[in-house]
């Protein structure tokens, strides 16, 4: 099938997933199961999940693994999202085109979402259509990439350099941590949710990861001064105007947009020993530079 044939089945399958692994709005407390599922479906450009089930064809993954894995990675990724976006943080009211949690419902009701889609995230891990010992592994990836030495100590980093000038190096171990460590743990566990790959497997997958995580991030920067709200689905132009650090105010425009192309060059370079069978993942790093181009 062609990419896009591609995206929309492993699209289709991770919003059934997501459904499935959500509890239901008539389970009580009806009003917090409501907003996880507002907050979840519907939406997004499920990234993660998109690499992770890329990854598991290289490893022979079966479809019903790689969708509670995906799940799972949703679900801590929208937590992020949602704590991201009420007033201690990023104070924004617009996410995914409609109004944040806290906007729709309450602060309260935003806090509890995140810390209910955290904890069902590893409920869908250990879902019994995963082996045991995939489920250890699973966990320990996303608990790992998820906390204080990954995305949460990204944001932390994040949030203390608002109003400072950071060097290169400091904004890319931010970014490595914020956005990187999450998508990294997306490949990782798309590849550990089949046959378990070698030591050179794992290493040319997180090389592999590393460019395309901070492409992501390199070029949400340059999408956050070029693109308005709209076409975002998200406030454009805030991080400039809360003075936060970014690859543009760092390195400038041009050269933003020659990062980005190197880091899809790299990527591509790390698939090489996989072949025609990283194919996915080779159009996944596509996707994720081609946003500007």
């Amino acid at each position: 099938m062609t990419f896009e044939q591609w995206m929309r089945s492993v699209l289709e399958r991770v919003e059934t997933a997501l459904d499935h692994y959500l509890p239901g709005e008539a389970t009580e407390p009806a009003t917090l199961h409501e907003a996880m599922r507002y907050a979840v479906l519907g939406g997004g450009k499920r990234v993660r999940p998109l690499l992770c089930h890329a990854a598991g064809e290289l490893t022979g993954a079966r479809a019903e693994c790689l969708d509670a894995a995906a799940a799972a990675l949703e679900m801590i990724h929208v937590y992020s999202l949602v704590h991201d976006d009420m007033p201690c943080m990023d104070d924004d009211a617009l996410r995914r085109g409609k109004p944040t949690v806290h906007v729709k419902y309450d602060e309260a009701t935003a806090l509890l979402v995140g810390d209910a889609l955290q904890s069902q995230a590893f409920v869908a891990l250990t879902s019994d259509v995963l082996a045991p010992a995939q489920q250890a592994a699973l966990v320990r990836e996303l608990a790992l990439a998820s906390g204080s030495v990954g995305m949460c100590g990204g944001q932390a980093i994040d949030l203390a350099s608002v109003g400072h000038t950071l060097t290169r190096t400091q904004l890319e171990t931010m970014h490595r941590m914020k956005t990187g460590a999450l998508l990294r743990a997306a490949v990782r566990m798309g590849a550990l949710a089949g046959e378990t790959p070698d030591a050179a497997a794992m290493r040319s997958l997180d090389a592999y990861s590393a460019a395309v995580g901070l492409a992501f991030q390199v070029v949400d920067d340059i999408l956050d001064v070029t693109t308005d709200s709209a076409t975002l689905g998200k406030t454009a132009g805030k991080d400039a105007k809360d003075g936060k650090p970014t690859y543009v105010s760092i390195i400038g425009l041009d050269a933003s947009r020659a990062l980005a192309a190197q880091l899809r060059s790299d990527a591509h370079a790390a698939l090489a020993p996989f072949g025609a069978r990283a194919q996915r993942l080779a159009e996944l790093a596509d996707l994720v530079v081609n946003r500007v181009s």
